[in-house]
C-alpha cells in the first residue's frame, strides 16, 4: 500500500560548495498514480499528490465538462491499491453519456495524438464567456503573492508542489489546494469551491505556475473573473483567454505584474 501522506522523509547526502558533506533526512513530496473512474468506466490516470482527492474528483469532473453542478455527483469513493489509488466517482445517470463520449475521444488522443478534425475540435472546444468582473487591483495581487508561501505547508516542507489559491479582491487568501501537478492543484481548488459553494465574488485565482492553455480553460469553465500566474503564458493560453474574455495577469512577482492586453486592446488591471 502506498504512502498516503503529503511527504515522505528520504535520506540524502548534502554536498556543500566548500566540499563538506553530511547525511540528512529531507521530506520529499509524495506522487502516486491516481486512477479516476466514472460509473465504472476507467477515464484517466493522473500523477498526483494523494491529498484532497474528493476535491480533485469534483474539480476534474467539472473541468472535463462531465458535470455542471455538485448535485450531478452522487458519490466519490477512495480506494488505496498496491501501486496507487483509485477514485471511483458515481454520476447521475443522465451524465453517463458524456463520460462514454469523452472516453472515446481520449482513447484516440492517447493512441495517435490529436489526429483528425473531430479530435481537433474536441481539443479546442468553445469556451463560455466570463460573466463577472474582478474588483482586484495590483495592490491586492501583491498582497496575495506575499501571503501565498505561508499558505503552502506541503511546499514549505518539500519545495516540490504547486498551489492554487482562491483570493478575495483585496488579496486575502480564502482557500488553497496543493499538488505536485499544477492542473491537479487547480482542479482540487475548483472541487473544494464546488463542495463549499464558494464563489469568486469579485476576487481572483492565483496559481504558482506558468499560464498554460489548460489552466485558462479550467478558469473559464469556472467563470473565474481574473487568473493570476507567477510565470509566463503561452500564445495558446492568451488566445483562449481572449476567446473567453478572461483577464490575465502573468509573471506576477513581488516587484511587478504583467497585465495581458485583451483582444479589445485593454488590460486587466
Amino acid at each position: 500500500m502506498p504512502d498516503e501522506a503529503g511527504s515522505l522523509a528520504v535520506r540524502m547526502r548534502r554536498i556543500g560548495s566548500d566540499g563538506k558533506t553530511s547525511d540528512i533526512e529531507r521530506p520529499v513530496a509524495t506522487e502516486l498514480p491516481i486512477a479516476l473512474e466514472f460509473n465504472g468506466v476507467g477515464y484517466a490516470v493522473l500523477m498526483a499528490s494523494p491529498d484532497d482527492l474528493v476535491d480533485l474528483a469534483y474539480g476534474f469532473a467539472h473541468s472535463e465538462r462531465l458535470v455542471e453542478s455538485t448535485d450531478e455527483i452522487v458519490d466519490v469513493g477512495i480506494h488505496p491499491m498496491a501501486q496507487g489509488m483509485v477514485v471511483r466517482v458515481t454520476l447521475v445517470q443522465e451524465r453517463v453519456g458524456r463520460v462514454v463520449d469523452r472516453v472515446r475521444h481520449r482513447v484516440s488522443e492517447s493512441s495517435c495524438g490529436l489526429c483528425g478534425i473531430e479530435n481537433l475540435e474536441q481539443a479546442l472546444r468553445p469556451l463560455p464567456r466570463i460573466t463577472q468582473a474582478s474588483r482586484a487591483r495590483a495592490t491586492g495581487i501583491f498582497k496575495a503573492l506575499a501571503a501565498l508561501r505561508a499558505s503552502q505547508p506541503l511546499n514549505a516542507l518539500t519545495g516540490a508542489v504547486h498551489a492554487a489559491a482562491l483570493c478575495s479582491h483585496d488579496g486575502s487568501i480564502r482557500m488553497v489546494r496543493e499538488d505536485v501537478g499544477r492542473h491537479n492543484a487547480f482542479d482540487k481548488l475548483l472541487g473544494a469551491m464546488m463542495r463549499a459553494d464558494a464563489r469568486w465574488d469579485g476576487g481572483f485565482c492565483l496559481l504558482s505556475s506558468r499560464c498554460s492553455y489548460e489552466l485558462v480553460e479550467k478558469a473559464a469553465l469556472s467563470n473565474c473573473p481574473l487568473l493570476v500566474t507567477v510565470s509566463a503564458p503561452t500564445t495558446l493560453a492568451i488566445s483562449r483567454a481572449n476567446d473567453a474574455g478572461l483577464p490575465l495577469a502573468v509573471l506576477a512577482r513581488s516587484d511587478a505584474i504583467l497585465a495581458v492586453h485583451g483582444s479589445d486592446g485593454t488590460s486587466s488591471l
